[in-house]
Order: structure tokens, then sequence, then C-alpha cells
């Protein structure tokens, strides 16, 4: 229970200092375009400390969820003073107020990176999407008499080796079998037990995608019984004895290519679970009502932290990091979502106003000046309410029917 403890307490402190390096991507970019911070503050409420240092105060609040960043004339509505006003950030160029908006996002992606390159280094990245890549070809395939072992546990003379004979080597990538396209080693295994004999494989090889044939040998293998689940039964099934990657491993210098084709991967993935949000928002309201929580259902902070823990609890290092730089992404991504308050709403209508101006100077006009922000207040709120009853929804979901690393 302690290790439980200590992971989640471990996660949720490193959600923390990334929210706190996200508000601090916002005040290095400022202060280095020339614009006027006032506070950079890491956490809400009460003020446990605070030092000066120059014109920004630096300080601590007591509830560690968050921070903020103070940067004179952020939008027209921030009131500043005569000395502050030419320093306002709404008196900047157009870029500079995007980099600003976009370094705490930037951060987040610096930060995701830098967990998954450190894992590459030292523990390998998972194979997380599957990709049915070769990290073994066995000398031979057998059949299996019992569940737990095999007619001979060395290869005889003359054992079918089918992977081998076929000239599929390791590190090849199986892209096809028998012409319908395998995304993953799921695939392949579907498409491999129902077949015999000679088959059309394909394999992508240092680029280059090779045609291969493989005679794929039917062996009696152990399956899960339909009948009975807690029985397994012997059937006849295809099979080309080979081993697929789980895991990629690197040394210090070819972590950074993995990693960083790793993060490719992992952002696109993040954006396509993020489109996918509204409709699984009822599956996680059934599951406050008592339905099976569905693994795939968004978590709250307070989930991301129980699984945290349960990771640590059980050594799964590999997960816990995993979950810390997913997260970052997340919330990478999402806040440059063009939606008010996020910051992408902040660069939208920074955008805004640059587009608007550059017709009415084609129409012969002067600019128009900053957008009032006050004609946008019910929009935000709207946004804000939605928001709040998301996180609130996640947080019961996690709390009264949590998602586990069991399920």
């Amino acid at each position: 229970m302690l290790v439980y403890i200590l992971g989640v307490v471990a996660f949720a402190l490193g959600i923390c200092i990334s929210v706190a390096l996200h508000e601090a991507g916002h005040m290095v970019a400022a202060k280095s375009f020339g614009m006027k911070v006032r506070r950079y503050f890491v956490g809400f409420g009460p003020t446990v400390f605070s030092f000066r240092r120059g014109e920004t105060e630096y300080g601590l609040k007591w509830l560690p969820f968050g921070g903020f960043c103070d940067i004179a004339g952020m939008t027209a509505l921030d009131e500043v003073t005569d000395d502050e006003r030419p320093r306002a950030m709404y008196r900047f160029k157009t870029w500079k107020r995007t980099v600003v908006m976009a370094a705490g996002s930037f951060t987040h992606f610096v930060l995701g990176f830098v967990v998954l390159y450190l894992m590459a280094a030292t523990m390998g990245l998972p194979n997380l999407f599957g990709t049915p890549e070769i990290s073994q070809v066995s000398p031979c395939v057998q059949d299996a008499r019992t569940n737990q072992q095999y007619t001979n546990p060395s290869c005889e003379p003359g054992a079918p080796a089918p992977a081998r004979d076929g000239g599929i080597r390791h590190g090849d990538v199986i892209v096809s079998v028998n012409g319908e396209e395998t995304r993953t080693y799921s695939d392949v295994v579907a498409e491999v037990q129902n077949l015999s004999g000679p088959t059309d494989f394909r394999v992508e090889r240092d680029g280059e995608v090779i045609p291969l044939t493989v005679d794929v040998e039917q062996v009696t293998r152990p399956v899960a019984d339909p009948d009975n689940p807690e029985a397994r039964k012997l059937v006849d099934i295809g099979s080309i004895g080979v081993t697929f990657t789980n895991r990629w491993e690197y040394d210090a210098v070819g972590a950074i290519g993995g990693t960083a084709s790793f993060t490719g991967d992992l952002v696109v993935e993040t954006w396509n679970r993020l489109l996918e949000l509204p409709e699984r928002v009822p599956a996680v309201v059934e599951s406050i009502f008592g339905a099976e929580r569905d693994p795939n259902t968004p978590i709250s902070v307070v989930g991301a932290s129980r699984i945290g823990g349960e990771a640590a609890q059980e050594g799964l290092w590999e997960l816990f990091f995993f979950l810390l730089a997913s997260l970052n992404f997340f919330v990478g991504i999402f806040n440059l979502l063009p939606l008010l308050p996020l910051d992408g709403g902040h660069i939208a209508v920074t955008w805004y106003e640059r587009v608007r101006d550059f017709l009415r100077k084609l129409r012969g006009k002067s600019a128009a000046g900053p957008v009032d922000y006050t004609k946008l207040n019910a929009v935000t709120m709207v946004i804000i309410v939605v928001g709040g009853a998301f996180v609130l929804l996640t947080i019961t979901a996690d709390i009264v029917n949590p998602i586990t690393i069991t399920d």
C-alpha cells in the first residue's frame, strides 16, 4: 500500500511540475520578447511565500494544482499602467504573441519527448500500435500435445521452418498476407491461422517492399475453449514460426530517432482519441451508475494518478512513465484547441485580428484595434461550464468506478 501511495503522489507531482513548466514556458517566451511579466506563481489559493526579482513576483500557493503567469496586457481588457502600456502583450506583433501563447503547449511536448527518450534509452519503448515487426525467426514450428508442452523442445532434422525457409528475416515488417493488408501483428496472426501451404507475403525491409512465398504449416496448438472459458482445447492452425517485437530497445544515440518516430505516432493517436471524446462521454456516465467501465473512456487527473500508483506498486515503471508522457501530449494538444479560455482560443483571436486588419487595409481602412473580449464572454462561459462538467464527470467515474491496470 505504501508503494501505491508513493506512486500516486509521484504521478500527481509529475503532473503539477508539468503544469508549472507550462506557465514557465509562457513566462520565458514573454520575457524574451520584452513583454512585462508581473507574476509567476505555482498553484492557486493563499500564498505560501513569494519574492520579487526584478519586475516579476515569483511565488508558491497552497493548492499545487496548476499555476499562472500574469503578463501585462494579455488582452485589451487587462488594465495596464502607463509604464506598462508600451510593453503590453497586445501591442506586440502577431507572431510574437502566438509564440508566447503556444509556448505552454510546446513545453508539454518537450516534456513528453524527454520522458519517452529516457524510457527509450533505459527500458525501451513499447510496440504501442502492434507493428508487425519480426524480432525472431524460429528454427522450426512444432505441434503442441498439451497446454504447456511441445512434442520436442528442440528441432528435429527436416522440421518445417516456414518463415526461415521463406526468406523472412529479423527486422522485417509484414505488410500483407495473401493480399490482405496487415497493420498489426494481430492482423498477421488472424490471416495466417486459417491458411496452409504456399502463401504470398510482402515484407518491408530497409524501406523496400519485398514479395516472399512462405509455406504456411498447420500445427496443433492450445486455444481458449469458448464453451468452457477456464479450459483449453487443441486445434489446428496455420503457423510460420516468428516472434513479433513487443519493445524496441536503443542506445543513447539511437534513442533520439526512435523517440522522434514514436512521438509522432503517439501525437497522431492522441489527436484521434481527442476527436473521440464526445462519443465516449455516455459510457462514462453509464459507468458511474454501475456499468462496466470501458478502459478506453477518458480519465481525469485523479484516475491517471491512481493508475500511476498501481503501476508503481506492480513495478510497471514503463507504464508509469508512458502514461505521464501521454498525458503531457494530450494536455499540449488540447490546450491548442481554438476555444477560449484555452491558449488556442487566444491564438485564434490574435490571428483573427491580423486577418481582419489586413482585409481592412486592402479596403483603405485603418486597423480596428484589439478584439473586445466582453463580446466573447458568453461563449467563453459556456465552454468553461461544459469543460468543468466534463472534469467533474470523469473525476466521479474515477472514484466510484475507476479504470485499473488489469482492465
